[in-house]
């Protein structure tokens, strides 16, 4: 009992910690993208060429807590991390939109461009699954 405690909380830091890292990659990248990027391209263009630079991150990010908690290497656990970091992103996302954007959530989630928006949210399924991915890697 006491083991799989542990194994919960050590998920659950590693699930924070990914989250962290991508959330953060994503603001400073958001931070170069909205004044630099926006202006010249267009939101659409803007947002699909940060994608590639998220993915990234994300493989990078995932392999990073699997070497910093090994407790989530089983695929249960890796998923587990993986999905609990989605909904913290989920929540996070929407609540600077309200904060920063002034938007409720469902306008936020209405304004999305369809094409830009709608590779987020695979980007997003992606960010899910990637721990699991990686704890099964070779």
């Amino acid at each position: 009992m006491y083991l799989s405690w542990i194994a919960l909380v050590k998920t659950i830091q590693a699930a924070l910690a990914y989250f962290a890292m991508v959330l953060g990659a994503g603001f400073t990248l958001g931070m170069i993208r909205v004044p630099f990027l926006v202006p010249r391209i267009g939101r659409r263009w803007a947002e699909l060429a940060e994608m590639p630079i998220m993915t990234m991150v994300i493989y990078v990010a995932a392999g990073v807590i699997l070497r910093q908690f090994p407790e989530v290497g089983s695929p249960g656990r890796s998923l587990f991390a993986g999905v609990l970091a989605l909904g913290l992103m989920i929540v996070a996302e929407l609540a600077l939109a309200t904060v920063v954007q002034g938007l409720p959530p469902a306008e936020f989630i209405a304004s999305r461009d369809k094409v830009s928006g709608s590779v987020y949210l695979v980007l997003l399924l992606v960010f899910a699954g990637m721990p699991r991915f990686r704890a099964s890697a070779p």
